[in-house]
């Protein structure tokens, strides 16, 4: 057993040598979706901020009221969301025209974080920080990663389809590396269920606290 976790250690340290510029180019890309959502927030005008504040100040109301979907319905959601997401990432991997598209929805998913922190600490200051780590830190810290990681890996198959077309190895068998590439996405599946668990049962009733707080 300790064998063969050595081994996978380090056929992981292994990949993430060999491939490591990847991996970096995707998170600049992330971090840079992060600051322009940052930067959206600060462009916007009074009456659209004021226009969006309404409905998180509903949303407020009805967190605090109960109306919103009870936990099990938010797992359910997230999990369908997040199953969907990677799913199309995985099937991008295998078309060599989806690389365009891997980058825009990462660095999309990095605008949507930027956007939703700047936005709350915009209008509601160090309360609307608290907000934020209790509702989008805490599943967001095993999502992050997980689409991070399953990017790079759509990234990486595309890009050994396109040497393979190109390159006198194309004859090579494809199925080990399509086998390693499944498997590692069948593995980001239960980072993502983790972090619905998370979302549903920690972020939700968190968020609930800290709403109740702020309108005392």
């Amino acid at each position: 057993m300790g064998d063969i976790m050595y081994k996978n250690r380090n056929l992981i340290a292994n990949h993430i040598r060999e491939h490591a510029a990847i991996y970096f180019f995707m998170l600049i890309l992330f971090l840079i979706g992060i600051i322009f959502g940052a930067i959206i927030v600060n462009s916007m005008n009074f009456i659209q901020r004021e226009d969006l504040f309404f409905y998180l100040d509903r949303f407020f109301g009805q967190m605090m009221d109960g109306t919103i979907a009870d936990s099990q319905e938010v797992f359910k959601s997230s999990i369908f969301y997040h199953l969907k997401y990677l799913l199309l990432l995985f099937l991008l991997g295998l078309s060599i025209i989806g690389l365009p598209v891997i980058w825009v929805m990462l660095f999309v998913k990095g605008l949507v974080v930027g956007f939703s922190v700047g936005f709350f600490v915009n209008q509601m200051g160090w309360k609307g920080l608290l907000f934020a780590a209790a509702s989008i830190a805490p599943q967001n810290l095993l999502i992050i990663p997980a689409y991070l990681i399953a990017g790079s890996l759509a990234m990486i198959f595309s890009l050994t389809l396109l040497r393979k077309l190109f390159t006198r190895r194309s004859q090579q068998p494809i199925l080990q590396p399509f086998a390693k590439y499944s498997m590692s996405f069948m593995t980001l599946l239960l980072f993502v269920a983790a972090a619905s668990l998370v979302e549903s049962f920690v972020s939700k009733p968190a968020m609930q606290v800290v709403i109740e707080w702020i309108y005392q």
